[in-house]
């Protein structure tokens, strides 16, 4: 088994500590404790905005904001952008200094200053390719963790969120 990505691209789990062999989602107490954190936040970020759509239209104008679909940083500190603003994101990250935020609780607050001051990456500049492997379809029948579970920010009481409704993929080259 290798590394997936559910629900966002970025974060990626190794599937033999979140699924069982058939494929399916390991009960809640058998994934390891970082790897549920991840999930139960999944589960609130699947349809946030993208960061960099928020931070140029605004909450009055949310909904203008595309649907975040990379996820970058750790849970409760993490950068989400939509495909159109994840080249900003790696240019910032790649060229700009920003891998010296990796791992650290201020990635997302220094992406934002970068991007709510008008930094752009170069005409041109190219993001990341993704391959997508498995669809939608294929996904198993996840268990989201209980509230106790969440390690950050529960989503609105009584929504919960199918991460079936969102794809696995295999990064490739690993």
């Amino acid at each position: 088994m290798g590394k997936v990505s559910i629900g966002l691209r970025g974060w990626r789990f190794d599937e033999a500590a979140v699924f069982d062999e058939e494929g399916e989602f390991k009960p809640r107490e058998e994934i390891p404790k970082p790897d549920r954190q991840r999930l139960s936040r999944l589960a609130i970020l699947v349809n946030a905005p993208c960061n960099a759509c928020w931070l140029i239209h605004g909450e009055a104008e949310r909904q203008n904001c595309e649907v975040a679909e990379v996820v970058y940083g750790e849970p409760g500190h993490e950068v989400v952008v939509c495909a159109d603003h994840e080249a900003d994101f790696l240019y910032w990250f790649r060229e700009e200094g920003g891998s010296a935020y990796a791992g650290d609780e201020e990635l997302q607050r220094a992406f934002h200053e970068w991007f709510a001051e008008g930094e752009r990456p170069p005409e041109g500049y190219g993001g990341m390719e993704h391959v997508d492997t498995a669809p939608f379809e294929e996904l198993p029948d996840p268990t989201v963790p209980d509230a106790e579970e969440r390690a950050i920010d529960p989503p609105e009481e009584g929504k919960r969120i199918d991460l079936r409704e969102f794809g696995r993929e295999y990064p490739k080259g690993e």
